[in-house]
């Protein structure tokens, strides 16, 4: 294998500054350490700890009487070889509104059921309700607009097993869990929390609903670890998010859970 593709493009590549190829990064973080020149000697060190060099402190300002914000510009000895990016490739089509409404109309004969909350600590609903929300995001509608999709939408600040719980009310499919604050894990711990609900306080009689989890810290790597079926990062759109319901209970085996609809 060549350093270069068959399509012209470069195999292995480094950041780009001033010029192709130069390694120069921008790279800013807070020291507890008050303003002044030892935090700017200190910020300098702990740059070329971390592998620059040069490491040029080009703005220093204090934050409260302890702390000092800094942004760094440097040159990084890192390459990457784009043969060992891995990308997570979505399994299931794209669909549009007209088709996701058909496929559970006709798959599932019944609405499909979303409850969906923000968790624990966190006051935040606006990827929650870009989601849900008719108004949608990324001009799409959101899951309110589909005719055969039934939102509960919770809001902030939901304990979870008080989500859980109106999610078995409701018979849900699937439990959508939107998270901003990331704060010592907090993200991760919530997630963790509902999932940890589910396995304990979910019907034995019914099949699990999916647990969706999106927010701007979350790696869709690690869906697996935090207990949920499908993590979404930032900028996912509601069709997306449909698509995938869709793709995974009417196709995925989980269909099953359609016994007893009539309660619905």
């Amino acid at each position: 294998m060549t350093p270069t593709e068959a399509n012209g493009r470069p195999r292995h590549v480094r950041a780009y500054g001033d010029t192709t190829g130069d390694g120069m990064v921008q790279l800013s973080f807070t020291l507890p350490v008050p303003a002044g020149p030892q935090a700017e000697a200190a910020a300098a060190l702990f740059a070329r700890k971390m592998g620059l060099d040069p490491a040029m402190v080009v703005h220093a300002k204090g934050v409260g009487p302890d702390f000092t914000f800094f942004v760094v510009y440097g040159r990084s000895p890192v390459i990457v070889d784009l043969d060992e990016v891995v990308v997570a490739e979505r399994e299931y089509p794209l669909l549009t509104a007209k088709e996701i409404n058909l496929e559970i109309r006709s798959r599932l004969k019944r609405r499909l059921v979303i409850v969906g909350a923000t968790v624990g600590t966190d006051a935040h609903t606006v990827g929650l309700d870009a989601i849900l929300n008719v108004k949608g995001f990324a001009g799409e509608k959101g899951l309110e607009y589909y005719r055969e999709i039934r939102v509960a939408n919770l809001g902030a600040q939901v304990d979870a097993e008080e989500l859980v719980a109106r999610a078995a009310a409701e018979r849900a499919d699937a439990v959508l869990v939107s998270q901003v604050v990331t704060q010592r894990d907090a993200h991760l711990h919530h997630v963790r929390e509902v999932s940890a609900a589910l396995d304990t306080r979910w019907p034995s009689d019914r099949p699990r609903p999916l647990l969706v989890v999106g927010g701007p810290r979350f790696d869709p790597a690690a869906a697996a670890d935090i207990g949920a079926d499908r993590v979404f990062a930032k900028g996912t759109t509601p069709r997306e998010v449909a698509s995938y319901l869709v793709h995974s209970i009417t196709t995925g085996g989980r269909a099953v859970a359609g016994t007893g609809a009539a309660a619905r």
